[in-house]
């Protein structure tokens, strides 16, 4: 038995025994580690199922398994209460976007054009998912700020509905395009390498597909238990309250971030991309509805309208990613600047 298998059951006793015996500071530790340990092999095992079934719908299974991660994290953050509860779906959006169209998007680019100088990807693809992700990050993180009937960055009840509903139909539309309309818009063009190893047999991916899911059970689990100590220890820090967001962003991620450079570096930048852009439109529309389907049912106060930095921020992204994913072509200046504006974002962050 191998880590990948052993890390999910393990994780599970956890989260069971943290439930029973309740969180001290040693269980916490001990937690911590089995929740990072369980993201990871989520990730790998959504991987093995995606290998089986092949493009596109691999990635948007990879996908799929992050934002499952990160909407459960979100929601049992705020479930908990805690004083950062009201702007964490916000802030970890925002943080998700950032980390992806600056962060994912630039390293890929940057190691890419480093190892092959230039490399392609289909515009027809990428530029729909662009626009969309533009659509619905306007209407989740910047439109709130100027709307009149509640106050301070928030919607009401019937506004929030609408745009989680809109969201849901702009990302289900794309996934449509992505495996049935057009899904030659997200296969690698001709020439590009599309090597990969023996996929896995029947057997392996369904071992996987359960294991996965075992994995996520715990990671829901194991979030809702240590919220209260991941809150305590950043308020000891005396860290902004946007890290939170960050850190869980950056946490579920980290091993796709890990999936896309590997694909940039193998040459198979089109891959690259359905992962990036995937995830993006995966992470406003799935995770918006979850939060507004619990602030709604459950009368949660929900502020989702950004700081003019972060708009700006956010303006800036867009603006560069349009010149970017506009000639279908990518080299390391491009990876350059992507990358300025993600160290940007986290520099103001914690100095803002």
């Amino acid at each position: 038995m191998n880590a990948w298998t052993l890390v999910p059951p393990v994780s599970l006793a956890l989260f069971i025994g943290a439930f029973a015996i309740g969180v001290s500071p040693v269980v916490a530790a001990i937690c911590t580690v089995g929740l990072i340990g369980a993201v990871l092999v989520a990730v790998h095992h959504a991987e093995v199922v995606a290998h089986r079934v092949g493009e596109p719908f691999g990635t948007l299974i990879l996908a799929l398994a992050v934002t499952v991660i990160e909407a459960s994290l979100v929601l049992s953050m705020m479930l908990a209460g805690g004083e950062g509860g009201a702007v964490l779906a916000r802030d970890t959006i925002f943080a998700a976007v950032m980390i992806i169209c600056n962060g994912v998007v630039g390293l890929c680019i940057l190691v890419g054009g480093i190892v092959h100088r230039e490399q392609t990807f289909r515009v027809s693809g990428s530029g729909a998912g662009l626009a969309a992700l533009i659509v619905m990050s306007t209407l989740s993180l910047v439109l709130p700020v100027f709307t009149t009937t509640t106050p301070g960055g928030t919607y009401s009840h019937p506004q929030l509905a609408f745009v989680a509903v809109t969201s849901a139909i702009l990302w289900a539309i794309f996934v449509f395009i992505q495996t049935v309309r057009h899904r030659d818009y997200f296969l690698p063009e001709a020439g590009e390498n599309d090597e990969h190893a023996a996929p896995p047999t029947d057997r392996e991916a369904w071992t996987s597909f359960g294991l996965l899911l075992v994995s996520l059970v715990s990671v829901v689990g194991l979030a809702k238990a240590l919220s209260p100590s991941i809150e305590g220890a950043l308020g000891a820090l005396g860290a902004p309250k946007a890290v939170l967001g960050i850190a869980i962003a950056m946490l579920v991620l980290l091993p796709e971030t890990w999936a896309a450079v590997r694909a940039a570096r193998a040459d198979r930048f089109q891959t690259s991309m359905n992962l990036a852009v995937g995830s993006a439109l995966a992470s406003i529309g799935l995770t918006i509805p979850v939060v507004a389907i619990a602030a709604i049912g459950l009368d949660l106060h929900l502020v989702m309208g950004l700081e003019p930095r972060d708009m700006v921020m956010l303006a800036v992204t867009f603006l560069v990613s349009t010149v970017t994913l506009g000639t279908g072509r990518t080299q390391v200046m491009q990876g350059a600047i992507h990358l300025v504006l993600f160290a940007t974002f986290l520099f103001l962050s914690f100095v803002p």
